[in-house]
Parts: C-alpha cells; sequence; structure tokens
C-alpha cells in the first residue's frame, strides 16, 4: 500500500532557480545553493503537502539478530587499495575517488575493474568521458582485459541504470558522476542537481541490488570536490587521489570511511604500463650514494600509519641579491623560515646573506613537524660543506626556543630505520623500546643536534660577546648555572670527527 498523502486546498506560491533547481518558497535575488543571481523565478502554486505513515519494506529486528556476513568486505585485487577502504569492497557500498586531471583515477580504476571481474560478479565500466574504443586502447596497455568486464559509453542516466538491469554487476565503475545527466531534470550534466539526482539513483540501486560502486569525482581548482557538499555526505566512502604530474608517486588517503580507519594511505608508482601498488615505497624518496655528501639528512614520516624513509636536501650560497633566496620544494615556506630562524638564533650558523634552497626527494611532500630536525641538521651541514654519515636519520620537532620535541609513533619510525639498514638515530629524549643493534642518541634542544655534524665545531662557533670578569662569555651575571651534560655518541658515528673543547663546554 503507498503512503497516503493529505493535500490542503490553500496553494501557495513557489520558486525554483533555473541554474541548479533549487526550490524556494519566497524570491530571492541569489540563490542560495548555487549562489547564482538573478535565477529564481516563479514556477507556479505547489500544494502543501504532508505525509502519513506507511508500510515498512522489513520490520525492525534486535541489532544482535541482523546478519552481518552480507556485509563482508570483498577484495578489489589491488592490495593498496584494499588498505585504504578497510579491507576491500563492501556490497553495496558507494565509493567516491577525487583527484586532478591527470593524476591516473581512470587508469587505476580500469585496472581495478579487471582484477576484481569473475564469472560470479561481473564488472560493469561506464564512461561519461570517452569512447568505448579509447578505453579499450588504454586497457590494451595496461593489460586490463577480462571476458567478465563489460564496457558502456553513456551519458544519460536512464541509459546507465538500464545496462545495470542488464549486466546485474556486483562492481560498478561510473567515470565520471559530472558527466551523467538526467533527462527529467534542466541543466547541465555537473550542475548540482544533475549530480544530486544522478548520486541519489546509483545510491538506491546499489544498496537495492548490494552492487558495490565506484564513482570518479572532479576537483575545483581549489582541489575541493566538484558539484554540492551533499555528494559527499550521500556516499559511504570520499578518497583522495593525489600525487604530482611530475612524479611518478601517486597517494590515496582516505577523507572518509564508514567501514574503516581514515588514516591509511596507499601508495602507487605511475608508469607506461599503467600503475602499481608499492608495498615499499620508501624507496622512491631516498637517494643512493657511495659517499656522504654534504646538506643532506635523512628522516622518517607517518603517512597515515605507514611509516616512509625520506630524504631532505639544502643547499647554500653566497647571495648576489640584497634580499637573499628562500626556496623550497615539497616543503612548507612558513616551516622553513622558523627552522632557518631557530638555527641562526640557537645554533650559532649564519645565515644573513645566504641564498638557501631546501628540497625533498622523489617528489614526495613533508608537512609533519617530525622533519623539522632533519631539515635543522641539512642547513647546518651544507653551511659547513661537512656530509652527515650514510647510516644516520634524525627525528624530532624543533620548537621556537631551540628545544627537540617528541612527535608521534617514535618506535614505529625507528623499526622502520632499522628495517631499512640504518644503525644510528639522532631523536628527542625518551624514544621509548630501540629496535635491538640500533643505536639512539637522544638531544634535548638544537645545539646538542648540531654537534653530531664533523668540524662544525671548529668553523662556525657561535658569536661570544665580551663579558665581566668571572662571568663567562654571553651570560649575564647573577643567572650562573651549571653547563648542561654533553652526551656520549657511539664511537662508529663520531669516528674522526674533532672533539668539543673546554671552551665549547663551558
Amino acid at each position: 500500500m503507498a503512503a497516503r498523502t493529505k493535500t490542503t486546498s490553500k496553494p501557495r506560491p513557489a520558486y525554483r532557480c533555473t541554474e541548479c533547481g533549487h526550490q524556494l518558497p519566497k524570491w530571492v535575488g541569489r540563490c542560495p545553493e548555487c549562489n547564482a543571481w538573478g535565477t529564481v523565478e516563479e514556477y507556479g502554486a505547489v500544494p502543501i503537502r504532508t505525509t502519513a505513515a506507511g508500510p515498512v519494506s522489513a520490520p525492525a529486528k534486535p541489532i544482535a539478530q541482523v546478519d552481518g556476513q552480507v556485509a563482508t568486505a570483498r577484495s578489489t585485487g589491488v592490495p593498496e587499495l584494499d588498505r585504504v577502504l578497510g579491507g576491500g569492497l563492501v556490497p553495496g557500498a558507494v565509493v567516491l575517488l577525487a583527484g586532478e586531471p591527470g593524476v591516473g583515477k581512470s587508469t587505476l580504476l580500469l585496472d581495478v575493474a579487471a582484477k576484481a571481474a569473475t564469472d560470479r560478479h561481473r564488472t560493469l565500466y561506464v564512461t561519461g568521458e570517452e569512447s568505448a574504443g579509447q578505453v579499450r586502447l588504454r586497457a590494451d596497455r595496461i593489460n586490463a582485459l577480462s571476458e567478465h568486464l563489460y564496457l558502456a559509453a553513456e551519458q544519460d542516466l536512464g541509459a546507465v541504470l538500464g545496462h545495470i538491469e542488464a549486466v546485474n554487476p556486483g562492481l560498478l565503475i561510473l567515470d565520471s558522476v559530472q558527466t551523467i545527466a538526467s533527462a527529467e531534470l534542466d541543466g547541465a550534466p555537473g550542475g548540482p542537481a544533475q549530480v544530486r539526482e544522478v548520486a541519489g539513483a546509483l545510491i538506491r540501486a546499489s544498496k537495492e541490488r548490494g552492487m558495490a560502486t565506484l564513482l570518479v569525482g572532479h576537483v575545483t581548482k581549489d582541489g575541493q570536490i566538484a558539484g554540492p557538499r551533499l555528494l559527499e555526505h550521500l556516499v559511504d566512502v570520499v578518497l583522495s587521489f593525489e600525487g604530482d604530474r611530475h612524479a611518478r608517486l601517486r597517494l590515496i588517503r582516505g577523507v572518509k570511511n564508514r567501514y574503516g580507519a581514515t588514516d591509511e594511505v596507499g601508495c602507487f608508482e605511475l608508469h607506461d604500463e599503467g600503475i602499481v601498488g608499492l608495498a615499499d615505497p620508501s624507496g622512491l624518496f631516498l637517494t643512493r650514494r657511495d659517499k656522504p655528501v654534504a646538506g643532506t639528512c635523512l628522516t622518517v614520516t607517518l603517512e597515515g600509519k605507514r611509516p616512509l624513509v625520506a630524504e631532505v636536501q639544502a643547499l647554500m650560497v653566497d647571495s648576489q641579491i640584497p634580499s637573499p633566496r628562500r626556496t623550497t620544494s615539497g616543503l612548507e615556506s612558513p616551516r622553513i623560515a622558523m627552522i632557518l630562524a631557530v638555527v641562526e638564533r640557537h645554533g650559532g650558523v649564519k645565515l644573513g646573506k645566504q641564498d638557501i634552497y631546501t628540497a625533498t626527494v622523489g617528489g614526495v611532500k613533508l608537512t609533519e613537524p617530525s622533519a623539522d630536525l632533519a631539515i635543522a641538521l641539512a642547513v647546518a651541514s651544507s653551511s659547513t660543506d661537512t656530509p652527515l654519515p650514510n647510516n644516520l636519520v634524525a627525528i624530532g620537532e624543533v620548537g621556537l626556543a631551540g628545544e627537540v620535541r617528541r612527535v608521534t609513533g617514535v618506535q614505529r619510525r625507528l623499526a622502520e630505520a632499522h628495517r631499512l639498514g640504518f644503525t644510528h638515530a639522532l631523536v628527542p629524549p625518551d624514544p621509548g623500546k630501540v629496535p635491538p643493534g640500533m643505536k639512539v642518541v637522544e638531544v634535548s634542544d638544537i645545539g646538542e643536534a648540531l654537534r653530531a655534524i664533523p668540524g662544525r665545531r671548529a668553523r662556525s662557533k657561535p658569536r661570544q660577546d665580551a663579558a665581566p670578569q668571572g662571568v663567562p662569555a654571553g651570560r649575564a651575571p647573577g643567572r650562573e648555572r651549571a653547563a648542561a651534560p654533553v652526551p656520549a655518541y657511539p664511537d662508529e658515528m663520531m669516528a674522526g670527527w674533532e672533539p668539543l673543547d673546554s671552551d665549547e663546554l663551558a
């Protein structure tokens, strides 16, 4: 029995935006949905409707009696994508994958479509941006052919639903949701009303059939998903596909996930033959050298729960202009400016008339504060042209007072560095359990950390101002205190390095 609808006798005028289809009870100059001016028009009187109680599709039952086996995740055939999804695709789940043009969304999903297709679970790949022949050429190039993979090129929502009825797939991939339109609504494809209608229809079909759905979403120039914000609320999972088009690395991050955590990251490598998952991507961020080079330092960053060893590089040259350059690549400029100020003020390294260039290796972007100590060591190493050991990693956040602060996951970072063969580490105090065979040096401030650079103490001492007799240089009267103990560094790390003299110990 259909739900009963009561209609009052007194109608009232209604208004609708001709741009996005948003309905309003009164006229306004600007549409509150799409922010377009002068598009709200009256289109007739709409009766006021109230809905009475109707029949239910299934009776409510205690949650303990609900069968959870029907929502068991099924692998996509791509382990790195399964990691981000929380184990795989849940039947009936709708996933939105968004990314910039050319990042590799279509290539990845075509590979997923071929690997997930079986005789029991067919895959339907619907493209609204390319022809079927163009998709076939890409499938030949990346070897993504399967007899259980069905391909269709459509831009009408009714035709897409018709293909779903005919194929009855277990997985639907739609590329992209902004290119499909419904004939029942006015407006061009990609408009807020069209995106809302297309997403709503596909979500209903997915839930009714237990069909997993992967939707490709466009992004704006600001990096936001194009279309109404409601789209992100309707779907079950939102994934962000990131990567520099000039680098091989691609990352998938979970923004929203109803079936798993959002702190997992999937790593992929894009090449001519397609896109492949990287179970151990740390090698992309390192430069293998036979001899150490000045101005480089290694650190361990966390991408989600995954520790990655990355290399930070710094180069300092005499400036030829009144205002020295400060150029960064893969690092945040405000963070670099803060670290340079701390190194100069609390480390005694003169940087005022130097052009300073800092960068990462492999196109990785480091935004985590744990890379502060490695950046400071790289800058100081470049200033004295003295290299750091190849087997050393530096982990820690640097504060404005020169202190080295703790960061999360130090034990996981050290375990990853030890697995890759690194034997020494500079870390903040109290690092926790240290991997067997790894020698860890705890540093509490930037001064102690900079002592790890060979030859720096003799070449760039902090300037000592004159002081009254009986008072050490650089210290005000009445504020004398005992010198802090100098940590004992491992012999292997300090081999061939100059010892501290008595003046510096004071």
